[in-house]
């Protein structure tokens, strides 16, 4: 159960408020919502209290698990990916929706060796700077900073220039 006031991450959206729990009449049967406001755009998102984990609705990631998520971006034994850049973007898609950081820190590491290889996609640019976003708005409040110390620590992991 979240409470008004509580953050949590809703899958492909990323850290939202808890702004209420509202009940609704649906059908004639009472239901239980999270209005939830998506930090990174402002939206509202309405979550029926019954459908939590179906939804993915998760917390924030403690701060000792962000080690674990540099962990993911560090590894560089990973199989060369031959799919086509289609297969490759439904795939990193499935990732993402997930709602798990894991799978994000996943996507942002092979887009970004990908990167090193090659240009990018339009998809595959538009699907790095979404799972960047993603990650930087969870890491930074797990780890109480800004995402500028995240955004830094990323780009010394991938030996990018500030």
């Amino acid at each position: 159960m979240f409470k008004v006031g509580d953050l949590a991450v809703y899958p492909a959206h990323g850290v939202g408020c808890i702004e209420a729990i509202e009940s609704r009449d649906i059908l004639g049967k009472k239901q239980d919502f999270y209005i939830m406001k998506i930090l990174e755009n402002d939206m509202i998102i309405m979550i029926p209290v019954n459908n939590v984990e179906s939804v993915g609705l998760r917390d924030i990631i403690d701060t000792e698990e962000v080690a674990k998520v540099y962990e993911i971006m560090k590894k560089r034994d990973i199989p060369a990916d031959n799919q086509t850049w289609n297969r490759r973007y439904r795939d990193y898609m499935e990732k993402i929706k997930t709602g798990s950081v894991y799978e994000v820190a996943e996507v942002l590491r092979d887009l970004y060796l990908l990167k090193l290889d090659k240009d990018l996609s339009f998809g595959e640019r538009k699907m790095l700077d979404t799972a960047e976003s993603l990650l930087l708005k969870e890491l930074s409040i797990a780890k109480k900073t800004d995402e500028g110390a995240i955004m830094s620590d990323i780009k010394a992991i991938f030996d990018l220039e500030e």
